[in-house]
């Protein structure tokens, strides 16, 4: 029996080979060596190191080359490896080989699948880190709670998928739950990944605050916008168009945040944007936090106004959902998630609050691309 399994294995690694063809090409990975080349011959120049900035946008570039090709690289020499464990288990009649290669085959077809879909993500700023806000809607306690719920959904999906997250404000509720957050979530593509989860959330479920055990309905909104160089030409901020003010922070941070008043919020005066930050002890590295949130909004707003000009048949509302949508309902009493822009429906609520968003932010991706796939055709028959 285990034989036929071996073979079936073989067979299927076998026909792999040109769809990774396919994804390299995809991918456009020729091209991403002869980038990484020119790359490291500048940084091999003399003087580059000179030039921090421009060197530790090299630097960076180049890290990200690296980590593309390598990953590629892997999928190929993991293929390679499990068909010589298939002949191998074969040849000696080894059914003990057999739980390996199911787990290194399930785990390359995710690999595959993760790549496929990056190379889906094509915006300008698809492959940027994703500033993340949480909002709690009316409801007191009920809303915060659930406003806390999907920050840890959302950390625990960054977790898992080997993303870092930093806090850059954070504030709690009155008596559970969180009021309001930023998070920068910092990794390739992960403003890609996140932008669809733009919209109000909405649980459904029997409060746990509730000594009659009523059902509440409870609303949270999350922002998700792409960190933006402050160097980018998309956004000029001039200095005078800031205004500065400091405050004693109100979050964790023991005895120093009581002494000192390190927190900053900045005040964008053309357009009275407020940005916030608190969690670093100095009041210098809340600033530059702060400048970076706010470069991000302004940018956001731009792509905003400009999306108010389109017509509403034309407006991807997929990838780009705005923020007073609502996009998706979690059912307690049915242990249900629906999508209700694509229409998606999943029973597993309690997989997906621990983080476990692929199957969804993989659809949306897959739906957005159809949509602007769609809209780029009927243009070409205008």
């Amino acid at each position: 029996m285990a034989r036929i399994e071996f073979d079936e294995y073989k067979v299927k690694l076998e026909n792999m080979e040109p769809k990774l063809t396919a994804l390299g090409e995809s991918l456009g990975l020729e091209s991403a060596r002869e980038e990484l080349e020119r790359l490291h011959a500048m940084a091999a120049s003399e003087g580059f190191w000179n030039d921090a900035a421009n060197s530790q946008k090299v630097t960076k570039q180049t890290r990200l080359l690296e980590t593309k090709i390598a990953s590629f690289e892997k999928m190929c020499a993991d293929r390679e490896d499990m068909l010589v464990l298939c002949e191998m288990a074969i040849e000696e009649d080894d059914d003990s080989m057999l739980p390996e290669l199911e787990e290194g085959y399930a785990a390359l077809e995710q690999e595959m699948e993760e790549a496929r879909l990056e190379t889906l993500l094509t915006g300008e700023y698809d492959g940027n880190n994703a500033l993340m806000s949480f909002h709690a809607g009316a409801g007191g306690t009920e809303a915060q709670d659930w406003c806390q719920m999907l920050y840890r959904m959302y950390t625990r999906w960054a977790e898992r998928h080997g993303f870092t997250y930093k806090i850059m404000d954070y504030l709690e509720g009155d008596e559970a739950g969180l009021k309001s957050a930023d998070i920068l979530i910092e990794g390739t593509n992960a403003y890609g990944f996140l932008k669809g989860e733009n919209g109000v959330h909405r649980l459904v479920r029997v409060s746990p605050f509730d000594s009659n055990a009523r059902r509440q309905t409870s609303f949270a909104a999350i922002e998700v916008i792409p960190e933006i160089d402050d160097d980018a030409n998309d956004v000029e901020i001039r200095p005078e168009d800031i205004e500065m003010q400091v405050y004693r922070s109100s979050g964790a941070g023991g005895q120093h945040i009581n002494k000192t008043s390190s927190a900053v919020r900045l005040i964008h005066l053309p357009t009275n944007t407020v940005v916030e930050c608190q969690q670093e002890r100095s009041q210098v590295q809340n600033r530059e936090k702060a400048m970076r949130i706010l470069y991000s909004r302004l940018y956001q707003a731009q792509q905003e106004a400009q999306a108010a000009e389109i017509s509403a048949e034309k407006r991807s509302q997929v990838g780009m959902g705005m923020r007073n949508e609502k996009i998706r309902t979690y059912n307690f009493p049915q242990s249900r998630v629906t999508d209700h822009r694509i229409g998606l429906t999943l029973y597993k609520l309690g997989e997906i609050l621990d983080g476990n968003l692929d199957e969804i932010i993989d659809a949306l991706i897959t739906a957005d691309q159809a949509e602007k796939l769609q809209h780029s055709q009927e243009s070409d028959t205008l």
